[in-house]
């Protein structure tokens, strides 16, 4: 069973955030809010931990995770960031976008797509999540909760948070409520490994992200 922790979304209290961050630090795995919907999350320099989500999400190998990163200068750390990519990045974080980047030497294997050697990245406008960062002070290796189960189909989105935190209660760690409704809209994804932008999705954001690429490209 998952040890539960109720945080207040704007202003999470801070000796629960140093519990939530030890625990990462030993290799727990939590189910956290984002600004856009669940993910299952762990600290990226605990690869015992990466593996189990992995696992979890039963990736292929030529998937790649998702890394949330504090500021567009932590981005730096571990992905190669184009002139281009940093001024469209640069407009529209903190928020709701995944961008696919190439991953540096930083970064775990366990992170990088064994093919094309991208990531992807986030910085999450979401003050549980600035927090736990902060406190780890390194990444946090996140997925969407929607392709946890065995068919690889997305859970329904439209779950009710009870039901959500009852379906992998057995499988995390830690599970962290926000006591806000659930995201129902997932984020847009930009590939930026060349030097044209390419959508992967178009989600939470987009309508901004659209406006900055038609005036950057």
């Amino acid at each position: 069973m998952a040890k539960l922790y109720d945080l207040h979304p704007n202003n999470p209290q801070s000796r629960i955030i140093e519990v939530i961050v030890k625990d990462l630090k030993q290799g727990a795995i939590m189910l956290y809010p984002t600004d856009t919907v669940y993910a299952i999350g762990c600290d990226l320099n605990h690869k015992s931990a990466v593996q189990r989500i992995k696992q979890l999400r039963q990736l292929f190998n030529n998937k790649c995770l998702v890394c949330l990163c504090s500021s567009l200068s932590k981005i730096a750390d571990y992905a190669f960031v184009s002139d281009k990519a940093y001024r469209i990045m640069k407009r529209v974080i903190p928020g709701p976008y995944t961008f696919l980047l190439p991953g540096t030497k930083l970064v775990s294997k366990l992170m990088i797509n064994p093919k094309q050697k991208n990531i992807g990245i986030r910085v999450p406008d979401s003050n549980i999540c600035q927090m736990i960062l902060e406190g780890l002070d390194n990444p946090i290796v996140s997925s969407s909760i929607y392709s946890l189960n065995k068919k690889r189909e997305f859970l329904s989105i439209a779950l009710e948070k009870v039901e959500l935190f009852n379906i992998l209660d057995s499988q995390v760690d830690l599970i962290i409520d926000n006591k806000l409704e659930s995201g129902s809209e997932v984020s847009t994804i930009l590939d930026m490994t060349s030097d044209n932008p390419i959508v992967v999705r178009q989600g939470l954001g987009w309508d901004e992200l659209q406006s900055w690429i038609t005036l950057m490209v």
